[in-house]
């Protein structure tokens, strides 16, 4: 299974089902079913204090936390950040950049039980 870390907060934000994109630099060609694992490290990122009033649960690192869909992978332009900081709540948990890319992600289904792993770069495979 494919799986995707996440720095903690914005991992247990996706499992919440509060936040539908992930923000990266770099774009994927792969669309389908994803894991979500909250990574060891957490984020230093100016946006922690913000997303952190949205979360509906307790942080769990090292663990995969939930499964989802991976539908696309937008390339960030002006219109598309007018329409987050206008229409959503995601601007408070993710970087919104010209050039940078938007993972949408959709049907998030929480995993009755979350599977302790270690993390790695990029999307990496998980045996079950």
């Amino acid at each position: 299974m494919k799986v995707l870390s996440i720095r903690e907060p914005f991992a247990t934000l996706v499992k919440d089902k509060v936040k539908i994109y992930e923000t990266r630099s770099w774009k994927t060609n792969y669309r389908g079913e994803i894991y979500i694992h909250a990574s060891i490290s957490q984020s230093k990122s100016d946006n922690v204090t913000k997303a952190s009033k949205y979360l509906k649960s307790d942080i769990k690192p090292g663990y995969i936390l939930c499964k989802c869909e991976l539908e696309d992978c937008i390339l960030m332009t002006k219109e598309f950040i007018d329409y987050i900081n206008k229409e959503t709540n995601e601007s408070d948990y993710g970087r919104y950049e010209i050039g940078r890319f938007a993972w949408k992600l959709k049907v998030i289904e929480v995993l009755p039980k979350p599977i302790q792993a270690k993390g790695k770069l990029g999307i990496w495979n998980y045996e079950l």
